[in-house]
């Protein structure tokens, strides 16, 4: 069974840097594909970034393109999003989430476990 725990969320100041982890179960970082979702209230659960089980592939979704990075330490089995450049709207409960395809899967269905979610608030 795959287990997922997101920590490092909390407040920031728009244009300032966050970074968050998901610290994941035995070999789950170098088997599984892995990416970050986020839920803003009142809207549903959208795509960020994923990267393949390797960790040589990564994709993000435009919003967060040049701002967000996704990456993995292997030796702690941990994901981790650097956000930079934070907004307002990047506002959200940020989802760590482990995919069996082991690519960069940018959809929902794609992923087979999730975490519990971590709250990241941008303020302006």
């Amino acid at each position: 069974q795959v287990q997922l725990v997101e920590s490092g969320g909390g407040l920031v100041q728009a244009g300032g840097s966050l970074t968050i982890s998901c610290a994941a179960s035995r070999r789950t970082c170098g088997t599984y594909g892995m990416g970050w979702f986020r839920q803003a209230p009142g809207k549903e659960r959208e795509f960020v970034a994923s990267v393949n089980w390797r960790g040589d592939s990564t994709v993000s979704a435009d919003s967060v393109t040049g701002r967000f990075t996704i990456s993995i330490d292997y030796a702690k089995n941990t994901v981790y999003l650097q956000m930079d450049s934070l907004k307002p709207e990047d506002t959200a409960v940020y989802y760590c989430a482990a995919s069996r395809l082991g690519s960069t899967a940018e959809y929902e269905y794609d992923y087979s476990y999730w975490g519990q979610g971590t709250q990241v608030t941008v303020s302006s």
